[in-house]
């Protein structure tokens, strides 16, 4: 993985064991403490130490220390932990649903990754062609590199077959772009809610908090998430707690988000097939056949 693109199976490896470390009883101000993930699980351990409460320390911490397809997962961390902090509600049970929703992302991630290695390699290949093209055309005798270089056709060859190779460039990446899981935290909302209304205040309270520490957080708002009106007349009209099918809900949003990237990540392969042949492809032809063709011309037409 480069340095620059989201590990979000290390997140969710973190996730997970702050749940254990919860779920076991130490308190969530020592939990980061004893975790020695790098430097974003160390900065928010000494930020508590120093007295800042923890979501603020996640918020900090992840500002500074995580990409930016990562930061959403730790924002949505942050989101978590202030609503349980202000409900008086345990944490642990949405931390390993959040841990496991962030390990199935991870591996649609992997998922897209292997099916850009071979559209990946490809173009390499294809790109090595022009070159081996222009030796060839040596090793024949014909000057398909002067043609290249130094004539009218072959500076348009060059433009046209550069000007392809850029625009494969910028829609492979905008392909691998549109199959990226978009959305880190799917059923957060609902999870928050289930959080505040497990306190044991009133739902009013409840949403109450939730909207605000999504909007602290810079999360969006909880009437952004469809289908959480509909749950709770459920739970009024059955007369069960709103928290279970609020939980069951999330988990739901999570499985379809999964599927999604699933989905996206099985299509990308086939789908990068396409600026293969209509752009690397036809770049090879120009870039070394067509030289090579008009030094074959050139040099006929000379030898008559």
């Amino acid at each position: 993985m480069r340095p620059h693109e989201p590990n979000l199976a290390a997140i969710a490896a973190t996730v997970q064991r702050l749940a254990v470390l919860l779920s076991a009883g130490v308190p969530p101000s020592s939990a980061w403490g004893y975790l020695s993930d790098g430097p974003l699980t160390d900065a928010v351990a000494a930020a508590g130490v120093a007295g800042s409460t923890i979501p603020a320390a996640i918020v900090d911490a992840a500002s500074h220390h995580a990409v930016p397809g990562e930061r959403d997962a730790w924002f949505g961390l942050a989101t978590a932990w202030a609503v349980a902090s202000d409900a008086g509600a345990p944490l642990a049970a949405t931390l390993r649903d959040f841990a496991e929703s962030l390990r199935g992302l991870a591996q649609a991630q992997r998922e897209i990754a292997i099916a850009l290695a071979s559209p990946k390699a490809t173009a390499r290949l294809v790109l090595a062609l022009p070159l081996v093209g222009v030796l060839f055309g040596v090793l024949l005798g014909f000057d398909s590199l002067g043609t290249l270089l130094t004539t009218p056709p072959g500076w348009l060859c060059v433009v046209v077959g550069t000007a392809l190779m850029l625009l494969a460039w910028r829609w492979n990446g905008r392909l691998v772009r549109r199959a990226q899981p978009n959305n880190l935290t799917p059923g957060l909302g609902f999870d928050l809610l289930a959080i505040a209304v497990s306190g044991g205040g009133s739902l009013d309270r409840a949403r109450g908090s939730v909207t605000a520490a999504l909007s602290r957080f810079g999360l969006g708002a909880l009437d952004d998430e469809p289908g959480i009106e509909a749950t709770l007349e459920l739970s009024a009209r059955a007369g069960v707690p709103a928290a279970e099918l609020l939980r069951s809900e999330a988990r739901e949003r999570r499985r379809d988000a999964l599927a999604a990237a699933q989905s996206g990540a099985q299509t990308l392969s086939v789908r990068l097939m396409i600026p293969l042949g209509v752009c690397v492809l036809p770049a090879f032809m120009i870039l070394s056949v067509v030289p090579l063709l008009l030094a074959v011309l050139g040099q006929t037409s000379l030898s008559r």
